[in-house]
């Protein structure tokens, strides 16, 4: 069995709200020398099987048609341990 950890992120050119909203309230709770917040998502897949190379190609499809709208938002795909 295999983890493979799918991270979504709003591509840099989009304006992220949340990640602002976020940015905005950290000094109000006392931290500081935070410039700006990206939000994002992370999705573990886990496979009944190996993580090779047909396994990593079905982990992006499902990204690219479910986990990541690919219009506004970048995915990388990684294999966890």
């Amino acid at each position: 069995m295999a983890r493979v950890i799918v991270d979504v992120m709003l591509k840099p050119e989009i304006l992220d709200p949340q990640g602002q909203a976020i940015a905005r309230a950290l000094p109000r709770l006392g931290f500081s020398g935070v410039s700006a917040v990206r939000q994002g998502k992370r999705f573990e897949v886990e496979l009944d099987g190996p993580a090779d190379e047909a396994a990593l190609g079905e982990v992006r499809k499902m990204a690219e048609t479910l986990l990541a709208n690919t219009v506004i938002e970048d995915y990388s795909v990684r294999v966890e341990g």
